[in-house]
């Protein structure tokens, strides 16, 4: 095959095409990536716009510039930071604290040990723990003794008072 300057002429010119093809759809890849990612980071449209123009106009080095510059976290990162943190804040004031002296305590203490304030009651039927300012056992559904019992009538008030005298 013997080559011709017309044919070296045209190989010259297919690579050029494909090259500056290439080059092309590389820049507006990298201006769409750019604009993609700036959305996953900012809601501000001008900075999104910027972003886009910096990447646009000095191409390689645009895109170096625009990764050193990028703010680090997506949204999304930001927002489950924003979880977790409230997640940790809410874990640390779910702690009980004792009315009377502040401290903490835990869920299972009856009295603080402290200044010795009442946090809890026992259930007088099932005998588990109960908020303080509960009528009903949640555990059982006995109404907490002393307590008005809403639809009793005469005879299941005596009923109980007798078993509670047997006993």
């Amino acid at each position: 095959m013997i080559l011709n300057p017309t044919t070296i002429s045209n190989l010259v010119l297919i690579g050029t095409a494909f090259s500056a093809a290439f080059i092309a759809a590389l820049w507006l890849s990298l201006i769409f990536w750019t604009y993609r990612d700036i959305q996953k980071r900012s809601k501000d449209s001008l900075l999104r716009i910027l972003a886009a123009l910096i990447v646009a106009v000095l191409f390689l080095p645009g895109i170096i510039i625009y990764l050193v510059i990028r703010p680090p976290q997506t949204l999304e990162e930001q927002y489950q930071y924003a979880l977790e943190e409230e997640a940790l804040l809410q874990s640390i004031e779910e702690n009980t604290l004792c009315p009377g002296c502040g401290r903490h305590t835990h869920e299972d203490w009856i009295i603080c040990p402290n200044c010795q304030t009442k946090l809890k009651k026992n259930c007088h039927q099932c005998g588990k723990l109960m908020e303080l300012a509960w009528n009903l056992c949640p555990y059982c559904g006995s109404a907490a003794p002393g307590m008005r019992r809403e639809n009793l009538t005469m005879d299941d008030a005596l009923r109980s008072l007798s078993t509670e005298e047997s006993e």
